[in-house]
C-alpha cells in the first residue's frame, strides 16, 4: 500500500473529519496527527524530518493508503513527488474562523507543551511547534499575523505547484459531493463526518496526556 491521497491543508480546516469521510471511501487508513499520538515509533520518522534529515515515506506512511494533517501536510511537495500518482486534496475553510479554531486548540497547546507531564506528548508538541511556528509561520505560534500570512500562502502554493487536475480544494462544509465526485466513489448513503470540535480536540488531547 501506498499513499493515494496527500492532504495539503493546516490542522483545524476539518482535518479529522476528512479523515473519516476518506476512510469511509475505502481510501484509508488515513494519517493524521492522532496517529501520531497513539504511535510511539512514530515520533523518531517525524523528529529525522524535522531536523532535515533524509526521510523514507514508504516507512513513515507504511499501512496508510492517504494522508492529512499536520505534521504530514507539512511535506506536501515531497510527498506530492513522491507520490506522483496520488491525488492532493488542500482543505481549507474561511480563514478567520481557522484562526478562531486554532487559537482555541493548537496554539494554547503548542504555548503549554513545556509545561506537559506526559514525555512522549511533550516530544511530539515540540516536533509540531517545529513544523507549525518555527518552519512554516516563522513567528511564535501565537502570531496572528505571521500564522494567517502562512495560511493564505499556503493556499496559494498549492494551487501553483499542483495541476488542476490532480487537485481538490475543499471544504467540509461543502459534504460528500465535490470529494466523491474528485475521488471517483459514490455518495455514501450516510452524513458527511463532523467531527474535532475544539471540546473533542481537548477530549484527544487528554486522552493522550
Amino acid at each position: 500500500m501506498s499513499l493515494s491521497i496527500i492532504g495539503a491543508g493546516f490542522g483545524r480546516t476539518g482535518t479529522l473529519s476528512l479523515k473519516q469521510a476518506l476512510e469511509r471511501l475505502g481510501f484509508g487508513p488515513c494519517h493524521h496527527m492522532e496517529e501520531v499520538l497513539k504511535t510511539p515509533s512514530q515520533l523518531p520518522l517525524w523528529q529525522a524530518a524535522v531536523a532535515g534529515q533524509a526521510v523514507d515515506w514508504d516507512e513513515v506512511f507504511a499501512g496508510y493508503g492517504a494522508m492529512v494533517d499536520w505534521p504530514g501536510s507539512h511535506y506536501w511537495r515531497q510527498l506530492a513527488a513522491a507520490y506522483p500518482q496520488a491525488r492532493v486534496i488542500l482543505s481549507v475553510r474561511p480563514e478567520e474562523s481557522w484562526w478562531a479554531s486554532y487559537a482555541k486548540t493548537i496554539m494554547a497547546l503548542l504555548e503549554m507543551r513545556q509545561d506537559v507531564p506526559n514525555p512522549y506528548v511533550r516530544g511530539v508538541l515540540e516536533m509540531a511547534h517545529a513544523i507549525i511556528a518555527e518552519q512554516t509561520f516563522n513567528a511564535p505560534p501565537g502570531d496572528r499575523e505571521a500564522a494567517l500570512s502562512a495560511y493564505r500562502q499556503r493556499t496559494e502554493d498549492v494551487k501553483a505547484a499542483i495541476p488542476a487536475d490532480r487537485l481538490l480544494v475543499f471544504d467540509v462544509a461543502e459534504g460528500w459531493a465535490p470529494l466523491c465526485a474528485f475521488l471517483g466513489a459514490a455518495v455514501p448513503d450516510a452524513p458527511f463526518p463532523r467531527t474535532n470540535s475544539a471540546d473533542e480536540f481537548w477530549e484527544l488531547v487528554r486522552g493522550a496526556a
